[in-house]
C-alpha cells in the first residue's frame, strides 16, 4: 500500500515558517488547535515541529513573557524536546507505522526534503479499524 492513500496535502496543513515568531506560531497554534506544527524553511523543507510543550517550556525558563515581546522572539530559538522524524514519500506502510507511533502526526518529504503534508495518526487507525473484522462487523451492523 502507498503512504499517499493517509496524506493531508500539505495546502491543507497549517504550518509555520522557520522565520516566524514566537507569537505567529502561537497565534497559529491557537487558530487551528494544533498542539503542534510543522516547521519550514524558505525552500519549503521540513526543518521540525514545534509543540505547545516546547512554548511552555520556552516562556517559563527562558523569557519573562508579555505578547509584545513575543513578536521579537524567532521560533527557532525555541529548543524543542523531541525530534519528529518526517517519512519519505516513497517509504514503506511498515516505516510509517514505526514513526506513527511516536508522534501524532507524520510529516512527508520529498526526496529533497521539502514537506509535502502530514499524515496522522487518526487517519492510520481509522483505516484499520474500517479494515479490520471490527469495521466489517460495524457494517454489517449498518446494512
Amino acid at each position: 500500500m502507498n503512504i499517499l492513500f493517509f496524506i493531508t496535502p500539505k495546502a491543507e496543513t497549517a504550518y509555520i515558517p522557520d522565520s516566524c515568531t514566537l507569537r505567529q506560531a502561537l497565534e497559529k497554534m491557537e487558530y487551528h488547535k494544533y498542539t503542534a506544527i510543522p516547521i519550514l524553511d524558505k525552500g519549503g523543507r521540513y526543518v521540525g515541529t514545534l509543540t505547545e510543550g516546547d512554548l511552555l517550556r520556552a516562556i517559563k525558563d527562558y523569557y519573562n513573557l508579555n505578547m509584545h515581546e513575543a513578536e521579537d522572539i524567532n521560533i527557532m530559538k525555541i529548543r524543542r524536546r523531541w525530534k519528529m522524524d518526517p517519512v519519505n514519500i516513497n517509504c514503506d506502510i511498515e516505516d510509517l507505522m514505526q514513526v506513527a507511533m511516536r508522534q501524532n502526526f507524520v510529516p512527508v518529504v520529498d526526496d529533497n526534503g521539502v514537506f509535502i503534508g502530514i499524515i496522522t495518526r487518526k487517519a492510520i487507525i481509522q483505516y484499520c479499524i474500517e479494515h479490520s473484522d471490527l469495521g466489517k462487523k460495524k457494517e454489517r451492523k449498518k446494512n
